[in-house]
């Protein structure tokens, strides 16, 4: 049975996850929220949504909906992460979750107390590209993993850009920098200490950034992320026999892992498939008692707990 979904939000990334749930019988979407009735309705029309919410606190109040995708600026995520859960909805929150480990907590408190799940939404970690890296790694493909390099950045010309807002917590660490982190952390575990350096623009915000991360055994990861860098996203794996070289690691959109070892390169090809899909169908699963959320509070505290670490380490110098 499917599950029934609200969307909190208008959201430009919303396209992407109602794409991803027009695919599965799972998920069902049956409502959305806007803070302007109009605005809901005219929502809901364009893209088939039976029922229009004009405010965020209304589509809590449906008893239709079970679950609730929230994608809302980064300073919101938290608050009305733990509002939808103590109205008894499951969440499913874009990320970054926050930028504060005892803000994560603090939501996954919520979400034990009100018996409902939370997930932060990562939905590369879904992608069969991502599984099969991972794979391909524990199972020593390129040896003894030594080096991880991660790239995501683009261009945000637009001044009223809400990534170039610190009261709304933007920045290019939060916004593409976050994937690079959670990337390394997939692979090499907890870092033990990290560096870092930003360069500051907008009203405050990191629109560079690069980190380096040391994680146990001595491997290291190190990243760069950028609002105002032109597009590239790439995630490279050194191990000591060989690399693991990802063109589209995030979007997913052309999987393809390049294993490179003793002078030939192997491509290895898999299916694409929609990661916004496989998220909203792990929580349904999940919702069902059919499945676990792959990503749960372990892994979104030890995520916001290395960004918090990096801006204190870019902040500090």
């Amino acid at each position: 049975m499917s599950v029934a979904w609200g969307v909190i939000s208008t959201a430009r990334i919303n396209d992407k996850f109602l794409a991803g749930a027009r695919e599965s019988d799972a998920v069902n979407v049956v409502a959305v929220a806007s803070r302007d009735a109009a605005s809901a309705e005219r929502y809901a029309r364009e893209h088939g949504i039976p029922r229009a919410h004009g405010s965020y606190e209304a589509l809590l109040e449906d008893p239709s909906v079970e679950a609730v995708y929230i994608s809302l600026p980064n300073s919101m995520h938290v608050e009305w992460s733990i509002r939808a859960l103590e109205a008894g909805k499951h969440v499913l929150c874009e990320k970054p979750l926050s930028r504060r480990a005892v803000d994560v907590e603090t939501a996954f408190d919520a979400a034990d107390r009100c018996e409902r799940l939370l997930m932060e939404a990562f939905m590369y970690r879904h992608n069969p590209q991502t599984l099969r890296l991972a794979e391909l790694v524990r199972d020593g493909a390129i040896g003894r993993l030594r080096l991880i390099r991660a790239t995501f950045s683009f261009l945000a010309p637009d001044p009223g850009n809400i990534r170039l807002t610190t009261a709304l917590d933007g920045g290019a660490l939060m916004d593409v920098g976050c994937y690079c982190v959670s990337g390394a952390r997939l692979l090499g575990g907890e870092p033990e200490r990290v560096t870092a350096e930003q360069v500051l623009g907008g009203d405050g915000v990191d629109i560079a950034f690069t980190g380096t991360m040391r994680f146990p055994g001595d491997v290291v990861a190190h990243f760069d992320a950028g609002l105002v860098l032109a597009a590239r996203d790439e995630l490279e794996v050194v191990g000591e026999d060989g690399t693991l070289f990802l063109d589209d690691p995030w979007h997913c959109r052309q999987p393809l892992i390049e294993l490179r070892r003793d002078g030939a390169v192997e491509r290895i090809e898999l299916p694409v498939a929609n990661s916004y899909r496989l998220e909203a169908e792990n929580l349904s699963a999940a919702i069902r008692g059919a499945a676990e959320p792959l990503l749960g509070r372990a892994d979104a505290v030890a995520q916001a707990r290395t960004i918090e670490a990096l801006y204190a380490a870019a902040a500090a110098g």
